[in-house]
């Protein structure tokens, strides 16, 4: 009797196993699109177009999947200061971790945390020229959080617009009011709309 309970369950625990499996789907792809960038600031901003390009892999569990992603995305902003146009230019490695929500076919819900790694930092002086490099005055990771809606499409395609809103100030030193007593606070927020292809999809 202990043995035939024992077979039933190992049999019942394999079972579960495999329906478990069954469920599970998995996506390997590359996805990319335009940002909308700009900087929470006191200053007079005016937002600016980049790109974003990458990869991300998904994991589905029925109605939920993770799905972490590795992009690199340019983000610059312009700004007048004392009479000064500036373009304040940035770009970043950024790893969001999202947690998706399946609701009908394949439209889903997004939200999840997003690091980011900078690799480029400069002003542009435009109204009397010249770059400066100021990697020295930012700090050199960002932490935002990552909001957004997607839709599979057809042919292993899906689209996603999302809004990253920047959680830590990324200033160090810098002062972009050309005060010294000053330190202005960098925040930043992304507006990005994507297209993503799977090249791998179970």
């Amino acid at each position: 009797m202990k043995k035939i309970t024992m077979v039933l369950a190992i049999a019942l625990i394999a079972l579960s196993f495999n329906q478990a499996n069954a469920q599970l789907g998995f996506q390997l792809g590359v996805k990319g699109g335009p940002n909308f960038s700009n900087l929470k600031t006191d200053l007079d901003t005016e937002g600016q177009t980049g790109l974003h390009i990458g990869a991300y892999g998904m994991i589905k569990f029925t109605k939920f999947a993770i799905q972490p992603e590795i992009l690199f995305s340019t983000q610059s902003t312009e700004f007048s200061t004392s009479g000064l146009r500036t373009e304040f230019e940035t770009a970043y490695v950024n790893i969001p971790v999202m947690l998706k929500l399946y609701l009908v076919g394949g439209l889903n819900l997004q939200v999840g945390p997003q690091f980011g790694f900078t690799t480029l930092s400069e002003v542009t002086d435009l109204t009397n020229g010249g770059t400066t490099d100021i990697a020295d005055d930012l700090k050199g990771a960002d932490v935002s959080l990552a909001i957004g809606a997607g839709i599979d499409l057809p042919f292993r395609f899906n689209l996603t617009a999302r809004y990253n809103l920047g959680l830590s100030d990324i200033n160090d030193t810098l002062n972009l009011d050309l005060d010294p007593a000053t330190n202005d606070e960098l925040r930043n927020q992304v507006f990005q709309v994507s297209v993503g292809y799977a090249f791998i999809k179970k």
